[in-house]
């Protein structure tokens, strides 16, 4: 009896790491509430990153996650433009899903196509990483946070 139980649990929890597409979900103990600071940027070609952005002269890109809640901004001294947007945020099955509901105007004009970002989730207790995937299921672009508080 003992025997089936330890068996019958390890079965579950492996089946609670692993989705139905054989990626690894998030850790639930592993909150992404607070604040995280872009890192670098990655583009993807055939599933695998071909290039890493590192952030140069003075971009910043900050992401605040706050009980359902995101907001992010940018700063980039060399576009006059002002990036930022506010919305809500959910984690399942190891993805990240954020809906904005307003947004900075160069943002709007993307938001006025597209209002929901879906990302392929890959959190850590201090970093965390954000994919896009294509219309099938492609990675084809990743950006690389750390936790600032």
């Amino acid at each position: 009896m003992m025997k089936t139980l330890l068996i019958f649990s390890c079965y579950l929890m492996v089946a609670t790491l692993v989705s139905g597409d054989g990626r690894i979900t998030v850790d639930e103990k592993i909150s992404l509430e607070g604040v995280w600071e872009l890192q670098n940027q990655q583009m993807y070609e055939d599933g695998v990153v071909s290039e890493t952005m590192e952030n140069e002269n003075g971009y910043r890109q900050v992401k605040i996650y706050s009980k359902g809640k995101v907001m992010w901004t940018r700063n980039d001294p060399s576009d006059s433009n002002e990036w930022f947007g506010y919305g809500t945020y959910s984690i399942k099955n190891g993805m990240l899903e954020e809906r904005l509901e307003y947004a900075s105007g160069p943002m709007m004009k993307i938001v006025d196509t597209t209002q929901v970002f879906l990302f392929e989730l890959h959190i850590e207790k201090k970093e965390y990483q954000q994919i896009q995937l294509d219309d099938e299921g492609n990675r084809f672009h990743g950006e690389s946070y750390t936790r600032v508080e």
